[in-house]
């Protein structure tokens, strides 16, 4: 795949394309330069304007894994010139199946400087700015000066967050501040790509009940006598963490915080004669992650690249919407077939809306049981809650002296601390908003 990024000269012309590419653009000069079927007359203009907004636009790539190595060699040979990567990994042997653009002397680099060192090698036309680093790293300013954001991740987290942070930004007196999100994901055969238009569309949180979290493992069978390597892995991830590391809050995406996860869990497992911990399925189970498969990140890069070129050339518009409308689903375990449908944008959403969300609740049920289930309910996702009415706390997970001082809440029933009816609040410190829900009594 790689072998047919050749390097092109840079010699410039009068349309900003260098002389000896001719050849290599002259298919999307074609597209741009005549209108089509799916274009829209008042905002797609056919020559030199297209053409030049492909070339200046400038677009952000999250993740440089398996689907972000496809994204970055899909926008470089779409006509892209501008982009930035950012990704916090390291090459691990493990990725080189797959993720092409390394090789066996790049592991243990950074994915993000490799892999844009890559590209611009054989599209030396593309200035690709990599960022070893969190997402979370960076302010609403650094997201501010890019056009389109395709995303390639695999971690919900991380999909929320910067969802989050792209719908707060968007200010109705400036068009500017509304950054179009394009988001791939792939599991196995199965993968989804999907184009959200911040406060404008359906965002990540309105369909977050479409990714329904893992069952959980009891915690008896992790506490006593663990049966699969999986087991030894959710006891390092949910029990000595928290024995031996509470006060530190895990993140998924720090090496240093699997790698001890990884060392515990395979101590556990050669306690109990268990096979098959590995640093890579320690990551894989932590973060909910199903193995990929090449060409299932190939196929929903395509579709998430052609996205992004559809938004920043108007070339395309689906019912007045610059692109996708608005969710694809591809199902390669069945066959090569696909499905797009609209996601309904969601008045009771977090993020994007403005009610409160309904959770349906037993009032005989206790705080500690709803704490528990928040991590496992579609609607929430919530590892590390903190809930709160208008008038009184009700449970706070973290700093230690609030744990400890709300504690005895746990053991109360619902209907002695909410009434049906009431709105409380929920925040996690994974993410810098607060959910709002209100109690329906059962």
């Amino acid at each position: 795949m790689a072998a047919t990024m050749q390097p092109e000269a840079v010699a410039p012309t009068t349309n900003g394309h260098n002389s000896s590419g001719r050849a290599r653009w002259k298919y999307m000069d074609t597209l741009l330069s005549r209108p089509g079927a799916y274009t829209d007359p008042d905002d797609f203009v056919p020559g030199a304007v297209p053409i030049g907004n492909v070339e200046q636009s400038h677009v952000l790539v999250i993740g440089a894994g398996g689907l972000g190595c496809e994204i970055l060699k899909n926008l470089a040979l779409s006509g892209f010139k501008k982009i930035d990567v950012i990704d916090m990994d390291t090459i691990d042997v493990s990725n080189l199946n797959r993720q092409f653009l390394f090789r066996e002397k790049d592991v243990g680099k950074p994915k993000a400087s490799v892999a844009a060192e890559f590209v611009m090698q054989r599209v030396p036309s593309c200035k690709i700015t990599p960022y070893v680093g969190k997402i979370q790293d960076k302010d609403e300013d650094y997201y501010m000066q890019f056009n389109v954001v395709v995303c390639g991740l695999d971690s919900i987290e991380a999909r929320r967050w910067i969802n989050a942070t792209l719908v707060g930004m968007v200010d109705e007196n400036n068009p500017d501040s509304l950054k179009p999100l394009i988001d791939g994901g792939t599991e196995g055969f199965k993968g989804q790509s999907r184009v959200i238009l911040p406060t404008m569309t359906s965002c990540i949180e309105c369909q977050l009940d479409m990714h329904a979290p893992r069952a959980a493992v009891p915690l008896c069978t992790l506490a006593t006598i663990p049966r699969q390597p999986q087991h030894c892995i959710e006891w390092a991830h949910i029990i000595k963490w928290e024995e031996e590391r509470k006060d530190l809050v895990l993140d998924t995406d720090d090496p240093e915080h699997i790698t001890w996860l990884y060392e515990k869990a395979l101590s556990r497992a050669q306690e109990y004669n268990i096979s098959g911990v590995t640093y890579s399925m320690t990551q894989g189970v932590v973060k909910n992650i199903i193995p990929a498969i090449a060409s299932t990140n190939a196929i929903v890069a395509a579709s998430s690249c052609n996205e992004a070129f559809k938004i920043v050339t108007s070339s395309a518009t689906f019912l007045g919407n610059p692109g996708l409308n608005n969710y694809m689903l591809y199902t390669g375990d069945s066959g090569v077939y696909t499905y797009t449908f609209e996601h309904q944008k969601k008045d009771d959403c977090p993020v994007c809306g403005n009610l409160p969300k309904d959770m349906l609740l037993n009032p005989e049920s206790t705080l500690g049981e709803l704490v528990e289930s928040l991590a496992e309910r579609p609607e929430s996702q919530l590892k590390k809650p903190n809930l709160r009415t208008e008038e009184k706390t009700l449970y706070y997970s973290a700093p230690a002296s609030l744990e400890e001082s709300t504690r005895p809440n746990l053991k109360r029933k619902l209907r002695e601390l909410l009434a049906d009816g009431e709105d409380f609040a929920v925040s996690d410190g994974a993410f810098d908003i607060t959910f709002r829900y209100t109690v329906r009594y059962t």
